[in-house]
């Protein structure tokens, strides 16, 4: 039986070419610039090509990084089949990943919680706090949330979002403040993003923006792109002397960010 070959398509593409076993349709834009790039994102391949190059020459330059392409298409793929499969249920009792480790969501109508409509419980309920014995594993921490039990799933998602970004701005700021001495840089604003691709970017003003979703790497992680955004304030590429700066205060920043790769974080609708 014949299998139907491999296909990777780009939403904006104009241009189809075949690489190996695979069809490859990849959006072309034009600017003003000496050499053709690539970049591989969730959509698929993006190149950008000076505006003298021919279509043909642009078809010949993917050919070329054949390989490259091929890898970077399919390591796309998994990671938004891994990230589908752990998409998130907005439910009494459902978990999503916080800070690296299981988070349960519990409906508590009766509390409202200083008017924050949400509160964490590192030991789980108060009654299972009591009533756990010194031998009995550590519960699992809850997020209570001031809902009605009847609450929509739209209704549990928006207060569960609501309760991560307030979260995040002040673990956000903390981290700046530790690695920004370190770095010796000087950040001026913090702005949180809902990007899906993105995780963080940084301006040479010192404005950042980091992604709030990253509250469900483990804190390593985050300290990395924090980390990361920083040291662009340094450096503003991603040339060896930018990550030289980056493992002056993340060593293991390129273990980290294999991990990012390999473990995305849950899609939201």
């Amino acid at each position: 039986m014949l299998l139907a070959p491999a296909e990777f398509r780009h939403p904006q593409a104009q241009r189809q070419v075949w690489l190996g076993d695979a069809v490859v349709a990849y959006a072309l834009h034009r600017a003003r610039r000496r050499s053709i790039g690539f970049t591989v994102g969730a959509d698929g391949l993006s190149v950008r090509a000076p505006v003298w190059v021919t279509p043909t020459a642009v078809d010949a330059a993917v050919q070329q990084k054949a390989d490259w392409i091929l890898r970077k298409l399919r390591e796309a793929r998994e990671r938004q089949l891994r990230t589908e499969t752990q998409r998130l249920v907005w439910a009494n009792g459902a978990t999503l990943p916080y800070l690296g480790k299981p988070l349960q969501l519990l409906l508590d109508p009766a509390h409202r919680f200083e008017g924050q409509g949400a509160a964490l419980c590192v030991h789980g309920s108060d009654d299972a706090a009591t009533n756990a014995s010194a031998d009995a594993p550590p519960a699992m921490p809850t997020l209570r949330l001031a809902l009605a039990h009847s609450a929509s799933p739209e209704q549990i998602r928006d207060a569960v979002q609501a309760w991560l970004m307030r979260t995040a701005r002040q673990h956000f700021t903390e981290r700046l403040e530790h690695f920004a001495p370190l770095l010796g840089v000087r950040w001026t604003s913090l702005r949180l993003s809902s990007a899906q691709t993105r995780w963080g970017s940084a301006r040479v003003d010192g404005a950042i923006r980091l992604n709030w979703r990253l509250l469900h790497f483990r804190p390593a992680i985050i300290d990395y792109v924090v980390a990361h955004e920083l040291a662009h304030l340094r450096v503003m590429d991603h040339s060896p002397k930018f990550w030289d700066t980056v493992a002056t205060v993340v060593p293991d920043h390129r273990t980290l960010r294999q991990q990012m790769r390999t473990e995305p974080a849950p899609g939201w609708d």
